[in-house]
């Protein structure tokens, strides 16, 4: 009788800005081994982010960077690859980072990289999503999970989420109910990689050996 060994659990990072909503649920995932992974290290950029406080109270290491430290973008990078690079992460978990990455860092974690982003990428790159969606008088707005490349929220998307826009909607009441959705498909996402299902290839995303399209996984119930 052979055995199988246990797949690995996949080493984390998340990089963080603010209050860390996305941060608390990889982490509730983690804790109830919904993902095959642990979360090795927190980083922020901003002091006091309350997603470190988070990250404190589950007992995971947290790292703070500062423009103040490392005004340079290129410094800054440096200082963040070596940190992981210590820390021998599998994947690297943007959650509300506010900062643009240098296409040097984005290349050194090719394929290992994620982000979530407030809209239905291509639409609304960038900041104020919610409002931008509105001023269109857009009807479904949502979030997306897609792959990091150097060019701004235009990395190979892999699942998104929708949520209905309501007449007299505002950029708040939207914002709250795309949250709800980011918490749900995030973590699925993470699952998915530490599981060895998810990939980047060809400038595709790739889940279970098959090629998702432009707006990724389609569940078709």
């Amino acid at each position: 009788m052979s055995s199988v060994d246990p797949m690995p659990f996949k080493r984390i990072a998340v990089l963080i800005s603010g209050h860390g909503s996305n941060l608390q649920a990889i982490i509730d995932a983690c804790h109830h081994q919904h993902i095959n992974g642990e979360i090795a290290v927190v980083v922020s950029n901003i002091p006091h982010a309350y997603g470190l406080t988070r990250a404190a109270e589950a007992g995971i290491d947290t790292a703070l960077l500062t423009t103040q430290e490392y005004p340079e973008r290129t410094e800054f990078d440096k200082a963040l690859h070596e940190l992981l690079c210590d820390y021998d992460v599998d994947l690297v978990v943007l959650a509300g980072f506010m900062r643009i990455l240098t296409p040097e860092f984005v290349d050194a974690f090719k394929g290992k990289m994620l982000n979530i982003h407030p809209s239905l990428l291509p639409k609304y790159p960038g900041l104020h999503t919610h409002q931008r969606a509105l001023d269109q008088g857009d009807r479904e707005h949502g979030c997306t999970v897609h792959f990091v490349t150097s060019e701004l929220d235009s990395g190979p998307t892999i699942l998104q989420a929708k949520v209905p826009i309501y007449t007299n909607d505002t950029a708040e009441f939207i914002a709250a109910r795309v949250n709800q959705q980011e918490i749900q498909v995030y973590p699925l996402v993470v699952q998915w990689f530490c599981e060895n299902r998810l990939e980047m290839k060809q400038g595709h995303a790739w889940l279970d050996g098959q090629k998702l399209g432009t707006y990724g996984y389609a569940n078709d119930q």
